[in-house]
């Protein structure tokens, strides 16, 4: 005869509810920091500075295209006990 295998509860509980980690959210929040000074950077009279054409573009790339996916796909993986 064939075993019936009865899923329980507990795996449900088991789940994780949020898929974003404590430091997912503080590299989020250095990411926003960046876009910020990034665009404030930007708005610096006079407009043609090496403050507006140089500085605030990196800021801006770093966050948008470097920071913001690094805050949603980092994930620590736990080290496994080595004895």
């Amino acid at each position: 005869m064939a075993k019936v295998i009865k899923k329980s509860r507990r795996n449900f509980k088991k789940e994780k509810l949020l898929p974003f980690k404590k430091m997912n959210y503080i590299l989020f929040g250095y990411s926003l920091l960046v876009i910020i000074a990034g665009y404030f950077a930007l708005a610096q009279k006079p407009y043609n500075s090496f403050l507006s054409l140089w500085i605030a573009p990196i800021l801006l790339v770093l966050g948008y295209v470097v920071l913001i996916p690094l805050s949603i796909l980092y994930n620590k993986q736990d080290k496994p006990d080595s004895m």
